[in-house]
């Protein structure tokens, strides 16, 4: 017996390094049965929200840590949606937190042109906003529904940056990312605080082709296919701009040069499109600082974040990005791409709070918070949300059985449960809010001389597994 104990031990020793690996990163869900949930962000104004945009025309707020979320905004009336249209872009505005602002980026009812507008949350209800809206920009967008773009967001120099795709279908028919003188196909920049002639926004005068400069006003960059989201670095203020190739490449550009002409439809990413091949002359064009191919199922690329958080999530300054079509969570740390998750989300965006956590957004209801710890260790416990378990170990028959193991955590806190070994399951779902039990699973097993050993690990403790 004692030889048994002492090689179980040992099992369990070897099992402790890759358990410990698998629970380094995972996914802490803190939002379920939203509808098309598209992108998840932060107002910056210090109240610890999140607010989640659904693809129909709705925001939805809820605080962090909390377990509902509350209505917003509701324009399903103006916008169109379906596949890659709807209400795809939020952005507050720099001096929400005394203003009020906030903008839009949806796709229109009437005739699915790409429409830029501002909003304003209730002076009376910081969880509602008034109805009005005044449009900034307007976009036609007529002979196809894809390729719409849709991220917007506010740089370190107070400016608007909108992501316009090339207008859809195969190819760029029109040959819009390669004219300057049309918006599709481009990253724009416009000051919102400002107003140029009859326009509603002002033109930086540091944009490429301002004035007489041939091209039109507000474009910061272009040659862009579908830079469906892209993101500053919170520290640097770097801009990460991904782009979603056709049908062999996906890429990340940064950072992203005024004027910069980026490729799209002569390069998907480093590779010749052999659309206007005489073109393909690479000294005309920057390219990716990395990119993928199309294997093992990857089509579609879902830019995200570079990581700046405070709880240890993921190591400080690693790019944070996804595949829509795999739902594969990889990095990149200035040398290589690495998996970091593999799950079962179509990945429609990642978001950031005010504190520089990430969130991983699925297209099928669910927003989950990125967790982990960047040492390498077992996933980091939130000290605001302390967890424990009702027992430590659980020894198991042969034959396997199905058990409960109770969580005490405070309510409103997240946990999820997970486990590096196959034969363990979680039937009824493997995350909750507050107190609560999980459901674990034990399949039987043939009779063996030593006992297998494995762990669940809740909320980032650990509850050692033997079955003999």
């Amino acid at each position: 017996m004692r030889a048994r104990l002492s090689i179980s031990l040992a099992l369990l020793a070897g099992l402790l390094h890759p358990a410990s690996a698998a629970a380094q990163t995972q996914l802490v869900p803190v939002a379920t049965g939203l509808v098309n949930p598209v992108f998840v962000t932060g107002a910056g104004d210090g109240t610890h929200r999140l607010f989640i945009v659904e693809q129909a025309g709705t925001i939805r707020v809820m605080p962090i840590g909390g377990s509902a979320t509350s209505l917003f905004l509701d324009i399903r009336s103006r916008v169109r949606s379906g596949g890659e249209q709807g209400l795809l872009g939020l952005a507050f505005h720099p001096a929400y937190s005394s203003n009020h602002r906030f903008f839009v980026s949806y796709t229109r009812a009437a005739d699915g042109a790409i429409v830029i507008a501002e909003y304003a949350a209730s002076v009376a209800n910081r969880d509602l906003a008034e109805t009005a809206e005044r449009v900034l920009l307007t976009i036609p967008h007529p002979s196809f529904s894809n390729h719409n773009g849709g991220m917007i967001a506010f740089g370190s120099d107070g400016y608007l940056y909108v992501g316009i795709g090339d207008g859809g279908s195969a190819n760029d028919p029109p040959n819009n990312a390669q004219n300057k003188n049309a918006l599709l196909g481009k990253l724009l920049r416009i000051d919102v605080n400002g107003q140029s002639g009859p326009l509603p926004y002002a033109i930086p005068l540091s944009n490429p082709f301002f004035g007489s400069i041939d091209g039109r006003d507000e474009i910061f960059a272009y040659g862009f296919r579908n830079p469906w989201r892209f993101a500053f670095d919170r520290l640097t203020n770097q801009l990460w701009l991904a782009d979603v190739g056709q049908g062999d490449r996906e890429e990340v550009n940064t950072p992203i040069q005024s004027g910069g002409n980026y490729g799209w439809r002569v390069y998907e990413g480093t590779a010749c499109t052999n659309t206007d091949r005489i073109l393909c002359s690479p000294a005309s064009y920057l390219f990716p600082l990395f990119e993928y191919t199309h294997t093992a199922g990857r089509c579609s690329i879902t830019g995200g974040y570079v990581y700046r958080g405070s709880r240890n999530s993921l190591p400080a300054g690693r790019y944070v990005y996804g595949d829509y079509c795999t739902g594969e969570i990889f990095t990149w740390d200035g040398t290589e791409q690495r998996l970091v998750l593999d799950t079962s989300l179509s990945i429609s965006s990642f978001g950031e709070d005010d504190d520089g956590e990430i969130y991983v957004v699925g297209l099928n209801g669910v927003v989950s918070r990125i967790a982990g710890e960047a040492g390498g260790g077992p996933a980091a416990v939130d000290a605001t949300c302390p967890q424990d378990m009702s027992l430590s170990q659980l020894t198991v028959a042969r034959e396997g059985e199905t058990t409960t193991i109770a969580v005490a955590a405070t309510a409103g806190c997240q946990w999820v449960a997970t486990s590096a070994v196959e034969w363990i399951t979680f039937p009824s779902g493997a995350s909750g809010v507050g107190p609560g039990t999980v459901t674990v699973s034990i399949q039987p097993r043939a009779r063996w001389l030593f006992p297998r050993v494995g762990l669940v690990v809740i909320g980032g403790r650990a509850i050692v597994v033997i079955q003999e």
